[in-house]
This record gives structure tokens, C-alpha cells and sequence, in this order.
């Protein structure tokens, strides 16, 4: 937090309320990054940088806690097998049954890289999610889209899955209007949701960070600003604390909605 607030107050240039210029407002603007370089179309900027940052730690965190697994578990293991177990527990179990312990390394994966990544936001000199840009929340979202199609087809045929996403005990005349619901739910809406929950919140939360770091430093004077600098700095720590929940909640919302898309697709939902 502190990295932020001299991040940002580098990027106001000294405004403050008495000189003269106006509340520094950030924008979209604030979420796009110049590359660190390109090659032809491609730019690599920071927020793939962090996704890969994002990657490359779960892996690691994995890989130290299981490369060399022992009977009795300490150190890293207790905590990737904590990790494990809650995942299972939390998010699999209850919508898969112990039937669907097959998909706990992709959701367990899923959960942790969401986690990793929402984490940024707050880690100094990173001080950014890349879940706030849609981009990386859509490339999710099609890879949990694409797994429960493809299970769903395959457990229940192309017909039956589709069958089974209608409820088969509804009067005729209802079905005229619940069959292109059901399926607009199931092919448009489910993906949609899902991916647009992701992004909103963590775009959201990182703004409210920037406004109420931004006005900290604006209003910061030696006169009776100070005090609504004050003010705007608990907001800061209030805001701050508050994306420490949302970040573990989004991962967890995120993941345990694949866990229910899946289970739909291997065992119709009506």
C-alpha cells in the first residue's frame, strides 16, 4: 500500500489542492500500460508480465511442496496440502462428490492462479491485478467453457445434454419460451457471468484503491486538508483490507462455479 501511494503520487506530479490544478482523477487510462517491448503486433506489457509471475509462482509453490513429498508432511508440503484439501473440501466435493477427485489438480490450479494473480494488487512495485483487465478473465472462462462442453457431449451425447438442460416436467406451452432461456443460460449467460463477476470486482476494487490514494496525496496540505487527507487515508487501509477478502472470494467464486458447470455437464442439472 504504501509502494502504491508514492507510486501514484509520481504520477500526479505534485498536484496537490492548493496549486492550482485539479483532482487527478484516474481513468481507464490508469489500467493501460506502455510495453516493455514489442515484437510486431505483440506487446508485452505488465500485466502479462504479472500473469506470468502469477504462473510461474504456483508452480513453484507446488513443486516445493510435492517434488519431494514425505509420510509425515512439514514445511511446505503442510501448506500445499492444506491447499489441496480446501479446494477438495470447499469447492469440488460439494458440487462432484469424491467421483470428481479427478479434477482436482485443474481446479486447484484454476483457484490458486486467480488467487496468485489477485494478490498483485497489493504486493509492492506489482500493484496491479491482472484480473481488472477482461482479457485474461476471458481465457479462463473459455477454458472452463470448452472443459464442460466437451464433458457434457461426451458423458451425455449432444442431444442428451441438451435435452437435459430443459426440464422435462413443464406443460408444452411453457417449452416455447424455456428452451431458448435454457440454452441462452447455459451457452451465453454461465460464460458470461462468469468471466464479467471476475473482472468487475477486480477492476472495481483497484479503482477505489487509485481514487482514494490519489485524493491522499491531493489533498495532503499544511493546512485543514491534512485532515480530509487523513480521512481519505482510512479509506485507503478500509479499501485495502477489503480487497484482501474479495481477492480469496473471487478466486473461490470463480472456481467453485466451474466445479457446478462441471458437475451439470457430467450428470444433467434437471
Amino acid at each position: 500500500m504504501i509502494g502504491s501511494v508514492s507510486a501514484v503520487a509520481a504520477g500526479s506530479s505534485g498536484c496537490h489542492i492548493f496549486s492550482g490544478c485539479g483532482f487527478p482523477s484516474p481513468s481507464l487510462e490508469s489500467f493501460d500500460f506502455k510495453p516493455i517491448f514489442s515484437i510486431g503486433s505483440f506487446h508485452f506489457t505488465k500485466p502479462i508480465l504479472l500473469v506470468l509471475i502469477g504462473m510461474v509462482a504456483v508452480i513453484a509453490f507446488f513443486w516445493s511442496a510435492f517434488a519431494k513429498p514425505q509420510l509425515v508432511p512439514r514445511g511446505m508440503q503442510n501448506l500445499g496440502e492444506l491447499g489441496l484439501l480446501a479446494v477438495r473440501d470447499q469447492i469440488l466435493r460439494p458440487s462432484l462428490g469424491q467421483k470428481g477427485d479427478r479434477f482436482l489438480p485443474y481446479l486447484t490450479s484454476l483457484f490458486f492462479f486467480i488467487y496468485f494473480c489477485n494478490l498483485m494488487e497489493i504486493i509492492p512495485f506489482l500493484q496491479f491485478p491482472p484480473m481488472s483487465r477482461s482479457g485474461f478473465p476471458w481465457a479462463l472462462v473459455a477454458t472452463v467453457y470448452l472443459t464442460y462442453l466437451y464433458l457434457g457431449f461426451k458423458q451425455q451425447g449432444a442431444w442428451g445434454y441438451i435435452r437435459n438442460m430443459i426440464p422435462s416436467d413443464v406443460p408444452a406451452f411453457v417449452l416455447v419460451i424455456l428452451i431458448p432461456i435454457e440454452l441462452l443460460r447455459y451457452f451465453v449467460i454461465q460464460p458470461f457471468t462468469l468471466g464479467v463477476r471476475l473482472f468487475a470486482n477486480m477492476f472495481a476494487g483497484h479503482l477505489l484503491l487509485l481514487i482514494f490514494t490519489l485524493a491522499t496525496w491531493y489533498l495532503a496540505s499544511a493546512s485543514i486538508g491534512l485532515l480530509f487527507a487523513a480521512t481519505s487515508a482510512i479509506m485507503v487501509l478500509a479499501v485495502f483490507l477489503l480487497e484482501l477478502l474479495v481477492q480469496l472470494l473471487q478466486a473461490f467464486i470463480f472456481t467453485t462455479l466451474a466445479a457446478t458447470y462441471i458437475a451439470d455437464s457430467l450428470e444433467g442439472s434437471h
